[in-house]
């Protein structure tokens, strides 16, 4: 490897250990797993590896499930499965198992929804929310063309017009989850409905929307974000700073303000002006934790709510607390809040922040302990540990991601999503092109992993390696803690590749090269599932790719 990877202090190294160390007593299904790597199960969401966005309540995106872990090389026909679904479908939750041992694979987009077989990705039955017809292979190589034909200009003009008749109009349809009655649950802009089979015990049986319900006019905002409470409360969080909790027969609910959401409707306005689709004071997902704990990133707050069983609080009193973090971009931050830390050990909540160069930071989930000292570059004590993301380049000046936190037990890993190069006058609503759509152009791909990692016993954060040689344009990684793997989607000569990188070291275990346009994740993140493949949602439709 040329120059692509730099390790910093083995005390950083010799924490990924410990965090590993766990790792010898598992199984494929996780049963031997060391529980204070992961939440413990929630058990009103379905009973799978994937029931939610971002695997589960504390969207820690990592499993104890073992990943690929063969030598690299380009992956034949037998190891490759694709379902032709469309593009925009960014999920694959997978449901619990029905009576006959079967299990579903859930997807939407901004068309359709549609349940596909577990074990052979075959479409078992869809449920129109539009009238687009139905996706072509032919359909798939026109854009593949399209996007390859003619002028940059010319390529963007397309891909443009791809990315807005594929990908969601608003956020509110982009987190979904499984619960354990079987229902697929979507946010839509002022509300959510939940769909199930029509024959109930049936994975063959059509869809039907079960029953919808809208958020009371005396609730601002549009729907952001998704989760399930460990007492089985379905929780929202709206763009306006307003975070919900809804009976998950829709027959009840409770709202509260977040603190410092009077900054919400400028905020808002002003990206609106700036024509930035998808930015709002709340724009990613929400955390649970098992302990009545809700946490949800603002521009420039890091918040927990606390729910009782009965209601909601932002009170400091019940444990709630809003801490500010840096932002001096002015945008916020582009990660969903990830929770790190269970059991005993000490419990944080992590994301990146807004500034101009993005730092990983982590706030104190609960009490702060006692003689803390705020760590330098951190604004209150709730801060826990602030580390900047350099991705190996000290003179690094600018980077920010659209991506969550992938946390490994103690460990918490980012990528690089800037482009390699931006077209002279190019704007900035454009550019999100280059690393989505044409991101397999080398001029325009972006590199750069890197690892941080929290010391336990010091309470110190700081970067344990970087990568400078894996590619991840628009992917959300996932860790694999049983085979030491973290995995991404990434593009290498033009081509899209799926990439494994060793967790404790950074180093590129291997890579597997998949193909063109049809592999793009396109902002999809990917998955382990049971069986230690990897499943994502790519451009045309569902991904599974099995290395042997």
């Amino acid at each position: 490897m040329q120059g692509g990877l730099r390790t910093n202090a083995r005390a950083a190294l010799a924490v990924s250990a410990l965090v590993l160390s766990g790792c010898a007593h598992m199984m494929a299904g996780g049963s031997g797993a060391d529980q204070s790597l992961f939440p413990p199960k929630n058990p009103f969401l379905a009973d799978s590896h994937y029931p939610i966005g971002h695997t589960n309540s504390g969207q820690v995106d990592s499993t104890p499930v073992p990943g690929p872990a063969v030598a690299g090389h380009r992956l034949t026909a037998g190891e490759v499965e694709t379902q032709t679904t469309g593009p925009g479908h960014l999920a694959g939750i997978v449901s619990s198992p029905y009576p006959n041992g079967k299990r579903v694979i859930w997807s939407n987009s901004q068309y359709d929804i549609i349940k596909m077989d577990y074990d052979t990705l075959r479409v078992l039955a869809t449920y129109k929310l539009g009238n687009r017809p139905a996706f072509t292979e032919a359909d798939g190589e026109k854009i593949a063309a399209g996007l390859k034909t003619g002028s940059l200009v010319d390529r963007l003009k397309f891909a443009g017009m791809t990315e807005r008749a594929a990908m969601p109009e608003d956020l509110a349809s982009v987190y979904t989850m499984a619960d354990r009655d079987g229902r697929y649950l979507v946010g839509f802009t002022r509300g959510i409905s939940a769909y199930r089979d029509a024959a109930a015990g049936d994975p063959a049986s059509e869809i039907v929307k079960q029953q919808t319900w809208t958020i009371p006019d005396s609730v601002p905002g549009a729907v952001v974000g998704i989760n399930m409470t460990y007492d089985g409360w379905i929780v929202l969080a709206t763009d306006a700073g307003y975070m919900i909790a809804l009976s998950r027969d829709f027959s009840e609910y409770h709202s509260v303000a977040l603190p410092h959401n009077d900054e919400a409707a400028a905020y808002n306005a002003r990206m609106k002006a700036e024509h930035r689709p998808g930015y709002n004071w709340i724009r990613n997902s929400i955390a649970v934790d098992d302990k009545g704990g809700i946490y949800v990133a603002a521009d420039g707050w890091m918040e927990k709510v606390v729910w009782n069983g009965h209601d909601l609080s932002a009170d400091p009193a019940s444990g709630a607390w809003a801490a500010p973090y840096s932002n001096s971009k002015g945008y916020g931050t582009g990660s969903t809040p990830a929770l790190m830390g269970f059991g005993n050990g000490d419990r944080l909540v992590v994301i990146t922040d807004g500034d101009t160069l993005m730092r990983v930071t982590a706030f104190w989930r609960d009490a702060i302990p006692a003689g803390w000292k705020t760590p330098d570059g951190g604004l209150s004590p709730r801060t826990a540990g602030v580390a900047p993301v350099q991705m190996g380049d000290p003179n690094r000046k600018a980077l920010q991601s659209e991506q969550a936190v992938v946390v490994a037990g103690y460990g918490a890993l980012v990528v690089n999503n800037e482009p390699a190069s931006v077209p002279p006058g190019l704007p900035r609503a454009a550019q999100v092109l280059l690393i989505g759509m044409l991101a397999d152009d080398p001029a325009y791909t972006p590199y750069g992993m890197e690892k941080f990692a929290w010391d336990p016993v010091k309470h110190t954060l700081a970067e344990a390696w970087t990568n400078k040689e894996v590619s991840s344009p628009n992917c959300v990684p996932y860790a694999s803690i049983g085979s030491n793997m973290a995995y991404t989607v990434g593009a290498k000569n033009g081509d899209w590749v799926l990439e494994a990188v060793r967790l404790d070291s950074g180093k590129l275990f291997a890579e597997y090269p998949l193909g063109g346009t049809r592999f793009n994740t396109n902002f999809s993140g990917i998955a382990v599932d049971a069986e230690g493949r990897i499943l994502y949602g790519g451009m045309f439709g569902a991904v599974r790719l099995n290395p042997k």
